[in-house]
């Protein structure tokens, strides 16, 4: 199983449209798909018609270990998810104070087994929910939106990322950089693809998502972009993202 973290810890990114609809898109490449929401917010939940608040167990529990991720994951269309609340920020804040803490998530992930993917929607921070994705990963997906600091946040995600590799995950990898929200026809969202193709060789995929409204719109009823229009620019660019990750493969460590 491929185990995607999709994290920067810069918001308004697209994480949770990233985690969304690249695992839709790998669910209509006949790929079987697990998602995790590991962020408070609980957008990724919402955003696929789960309420959350409506749970008995979510997310928490299953870091907590009072359950197994199979016992609180909901099926969603084609993909698999497992929801998150607001409880998960007392989650963390709980799991602070104990032993291995940062190996909840890969401790639960261990033995789970039938899916070819799974895709993790972490907060916007570098605390420790997105510990526990890099703990339990095998590939760190990175969206960028192509603004100013995109290339200072970058470099302080890989900082951290040396750090988990050196100690907690040797066989952490990058899979790669993911514009978001990108818009050909703005100099300065050239300039920043360009300035980001520079620095990390080979690392920003051939992808980009463009802005589209549709991507906006999608979660307000519960859908994935590929549901809510199929016709959209912003299905075509995740369907083309997914086919792209299925043809990179796993990288290298």
């Amino acid at each position: 199983m491929r185990t995607l973290v999709i994290l920067n810890q810069k918001g308004g990114v697209g994480k949770t449209s990233t985690t969304v609809n690249l695992g839709a898109g790998l669910a209509r490449q006949k790929q079987r798909v697990l998602l995790l929401d590991l962020d408070p917010q609980a957008h990724l939940t919402y955003s696929l018609g789960i309420m959350a608040h409506e749970l008995p167990r979510t997310m928490g529990a299953v870091l907590t270990g009072e359950c197994a991720l199979a016992d609180v994951a909901r099926r969603v269309g084609d993909l698999d998810v497992v929801p998150a609340s607001v409880a998960l920020a007392g989650t963390e804040v709980e799991l602070a104070g104990v032993g291995n803490r940062e190996t909840r998530l890969k401790a639960a992930l261990e033995g789970v087994e039938g899916y070819d993917f799974c895709l993790m929607d972490c907060p916007p921070n570098l605390g420790l929910l997105s510990l526990n994705a890099l703990v339990a990963g095998t590939e760190l997906l990175v969206p960028v939106q192509p603004e100013f600091l995109a290339l200072q946040s970058l470099g302080k995600l890989m900082e951290t990322v040396g750090a988990i590799r050196s100690g907690w995950n040797p066989h952490l990898a990058l899979a790669g950089i993911v514009l978001t929200r990108f818009q050909r026809q703005k100099k300065l969202n050239r300039e920043i693809q360009r300035n980001i193709r520079d620095y990390f060789k080979g690392d920003l995929l051939e992808t980009s998502i463009r802005d589209n409204i549709s991507l906006a719109e999608a979660p307000s009823f519960g859908q994935d972009i590929f549901t809510y229009k199929p016709r959209s620019n912003g299905a075509a660019d995740y369907r083309n993202l997914a086919l792209e990750v299925l043809r990179r493969g796993r990288p290298h460590e």
